[in-house]
């Protein structure tokens, strides 16, 4: 025996507590410790909430505010970007090494963890081809670790991670690789990402028949692991922190942002072969569109009346607009934890106005009226180069003529989308819950996101 903890931490998208009942493994943990409403805080979306989880700090002090960073200086927007170093606060696996030395860690599959400190990582990194094709590829640590898990268990399903077939069998393969990869040294603390719960609710709404069937699909796979990581770590009992993203409500309308500023006259496109592109640099405004969070960038350089003079149109077009909850700027991004300051600095990521859907709202990333001049990207699965989170990459357009090259397009009608998330209801910002198996650790009192990391960390006296 030993009196060193085994801790295994999920970060599920999606989980809302009226969906236990339909997960009697997770409902089992609950009732085996606790559980208590938690908080995702804003912008409610993937990677500033797993940020907040595993930094406990806000957007303000760990520097993620979307899924996107844009880098003001370089009038350059990176999406869904890969290394730990984006973080501007350690970790929860870093601040349990330097409490616990000792102790081994785990981060599996989370986004941003590419060359994190933990002893064992996983993520997908594929090999970009100088033809232009892409080779299945996972960055892990050790880095031939990835290597052995192909051997066993092929490579990984990228394509059912995200896209039209994305489903259970990207999640099931994350824990089968987690497993092996801990035969060789369970890890004391591990944190897992397991996203099966984000595909058909977005798709065809949270309340629709596929997504409450997610729901059981989801808790067979985590009573599979927790099975087996028990069995790894017998004789001890490991703890199991089941924390929620988010929670992901029904919405009936999309709204553009990009296309409002365009028609405004602020937002300049740049016509190339491949259509029409936002030129970010002559741009006086454009929106990084984020499931319902929007972070509109202003042109740098203007005068500070120029600049309170295009903050003041910003809201115009936007405060009061039906789609539109509401419009930080100045002491309200302060307020909202995005910015230190009321003009985000040079270095900061935060937009200079960030817009907060209506929970029934959307924001699409498009600026053109005219399909025919969007960007060849708009009906391919490209999450790097549209400025901003494309949902509409989980359908299929068998109506119209795939892109070169594609056995098929994605569809660009917005309307098609019937879940989303990141917007907070004021009302209940305790959206989602955290489960703890172990007793006496959540007491059911509401929790913040930011709460999880010092509450994980304080099992192992390390808070």
């Amino acid at each position: 025996m030993t009196d060193t903890p085994f801790v295994l931490v999920l970060s599920v998208p999606g989980l809302r507590p009226e969906d236990l009942p339909r997960m009697p493994v997770v409902a089992g943990l609950a009732a085996a410790g606790g559980s208590a409403p938690l908080a995702p805080g804003f912008p409610a979306v993937t990677c500033p909430v797993q940020a907040t989880l595993t930094t406990g700090t806000l957007p303000v002090g760990h520097g993620i505010v979307a899924n996107g960073l844009y880098d003001r200086a370089r009038r350059h927007l990176e999406m869904w970007i890969s290394p730990d170093s984006v973080h501007r606060a350690p970790r929860i696996w870093d601040r349990l090494r330097a409490a616990r030395p000792d102790l081994r860690t785990a981060a599996w599959f989370l986004l941003q963890s590419k060359h994190a400190t933990a002893d064992l990582v996983c993520l997908p990194a594929p090999w970009h081809n100088a033809d232009g094709t892409e080779t299945m590829w996972c960055h892990t640590n050790p880095p031939d670790l990835y290597t052995a898990l192909r051997a066993s268990l092929g490579d990984f399903p990228l394509h059912k991670f995200w896209g039209p077939l994305a489903g259970i069998d990207s999640s099931a393969w994350i824990i089968d690789s987690f497993l092996q990869a801990a035969r060789g040294g369970p890890p004391h603390l591990a944190v897992v990402y397991l996203p099966h719960l984000d595909y058909a609710a977005q798709r065809t709404g949270p309340d629709s028949p596929p997504a409450l069937a997610a729901c059981a699909e989801l808790d067979n796979a985590i009573g599979r692991l927790v099975e087996g990581f028990t069995a790894l770590v017998a004789p001890v009992r490991p703890t199991v922190v089941v924390a929620g993203e988010y929670r992901i409500r029904p919405v009936s309308r999309a709204l553009l942002p990009n296309r409002i500023l365009r028609d405004a006259g602020l937002l300049t496109v740049v016509k190339t072969p491949a259509g029409d592109l936002i030129d970010m640099e002559r741009s006086r405004a454009w929106a990084l569109a984020d499931h319902q969070v929007a972070h509109i960038y202003l042109q740098l350089g203007l005068r500070r009346e120029d600049r309170d003079a295009l903050v003041e149109r910003i809201h115009e077009l936007f405060a009061g607009r039906a789609g539109v909850g509401r419009v930080f700027s100045a002491r309200g991004l302060v307020e909202a934890g995005l910015s230190a300051t009321p003009v985000p600095a040079l270095g900061s990521r935060c937009g200079d106005v960030v817009l907060e859907a209506a929970l029934d709202t959307w924001f699409a990333y498009p600026w053109w009226s005219d399909d025919a001049k969007a960007p060849t990207f708009a009906r391919t699965i490209d999450i790097h180069r549209k400025p901003g989170y494309d949902p509409l990459e989980l359908f299929i357009d068998r109506t119209a003529p795939p892109p070169p090259g594609m056995p098929f397009g994605i569809p660009l009608d917005p309307a098609l989308v019937r879940g989303s998330h990141g917007a907070v209801d004021p009302s209940a910002p305790h959206e989602t819950l955290l489960v703890c198996s172990e007793p006496g650790v959540v007491s059911g009192a509401p929790l913040a996101a930011a709460d999880v990391a010092d509450l994980t960390l304080g099992l192992f006296g390390a808070g």
